[in-house]
């Protein structure tokens, strides 16, 4: 039988809520801290299959979660289309050369540096527990053109947004050939054993609505359905965070099997707004988590209430902080647990 989380991500809504956390296998971990240490950077973790099984199962075997996420980056993707990636110190992720002064075409693609992710997928599978569900991921593809054009991340995303208004033919092709390595990308990871998939588009928020438009919901579209045709009893979790009024369009045209939605969104709103019997997924203010006490209480049991007659997945509204006291993950997985709709 499907593990908790698969059942209600394919629309089942049950009793009891399964729960994961984003960047729930990580930093905040003393597990995850000692592992790198002994191992050495973020990328050399991401590579080396038997590190990144580990840390991805890490989460589950401490908590007991119902999914696990595998432990990866969206940024793997522009690094299989030939940019170089690299992760500095106190910096963040910086990929070059920046298609703000390159053509797309002057990259030469390295398929193969995705076959290590596979191959960590598989280890992951082979080890998890048959009730708990593996999360593949990738990052949409706004968001990984937002990285690929201006080399890092930004507050407003300046470059990538001027560049797409200044040669939308340009960005276009940019966005196509990630569309295109991204359904191989997920793909893959299901084949290796991903039950359900996520779509990261941490920067949608920064787009107006025309361009939300065309450049988040058009392609995850298109994603969606080249995997719907392909894999057709896989759930696909799209999160397109900062989306806030324009959630309901995205949830509906592109065709997803469950909303991430981000802590800035009312669950009241949402669950007024958005389609009848839509799994949402969601929506915790990480820094409630952080800060803990009666608020972190009060408010899990007001997203769990709000979302009591549709199909529900307890999440953060974006990522686990780094300084967040494992004990606060204890008792918010205490406070879900005990739930009942």
């Amino acid at each position: 039988m499907p593990g908790l989380l698969l059942r209600t991500l394919r629309g089942e809504n049950t009793a009891e809520r399964p729960v994961w956390l984003m960047r729930q296998a990580g930093r905040y971990l003393p597990e995850y801290r000692a592992l790198r240490a002994k191992k050495g950077g973020f990328m050399a973790l991401v590579y080396d299959s038997d590190a990144a099984a580990e840390i991805t199962l890490q989460p589950i075997r401490r908590f007991g979660f119902d999914g696990a996420i595998l432990f990866s980056d969206i940024l793997i993707v522009p690094y299989a289309m030939g940019q170089d990636l690299e992760f500095l110190a106190g910096e963040g992720p910086h990929l070059s050369p920046r298609l703000v002064d390159t053509a797309l075409s002057a990259l030469h693609a390295v398929p193969e540096r995705l076959t290590p992710i596979y191959q960590t997928v598989r280890q992951v599978r082979s080890q998890l527990p048959g009730d708990k569900t593996l999360l593949g991921f990738a990052g949409s593809p706004w968001t990984i053109a937002t990285y690929m054009v201006n080399g890092e991340g930004s507050r407003d995303q300046f470059e990538t947004r001027a560049m797409a208004y200044r040669d939308p033919a340009a960005f276009q092709a940019i966005i196509d050939a990630i569309v295109a390595v991204t359904v191989d990308y997920l793909g893959g990871q299901i084949l290796a054993g991903a039950e359900a998939v996520q779509l990261f588009d941490s920067w949608a928020g920064s787009l107006a609505p025309a361009e939300f438009e065309r450049w988040v919901i058009a392609p995850n579209a298109r994603i969606v359905s080249a995997l719907h045709q392909r894999f057709p009893d896989v759930p696909v979790i799209g999160f397109p965070k900062g989306a806030g009024e324009k959630l309901a369009g995205y949830a509906r045209e592109t065709g997803v099997d469950a909303l991430g939605i981000d802590e800035t969104i009312d669950p009241l709103w949402a669950a007024r707004t958005l389609p009848a019997a839509l799994p949402v997924q969601g929506n915790l203010d990480p820094l409630l988590l952080l800060a803990g006490g009666a608020e972190l209480e009060r408010q899990t049991l007001r997203v769990l209430d709000a979302f009591a007659d549709r199909p529900h997945v307890f999440n953060l509204g974006h990522g686990i902080g780094q300084t967040t006291p494992v004990e606060n993950v204890s008792h918010l997985l205490s406070l879900v647990r005990g739930w009942r709709g």
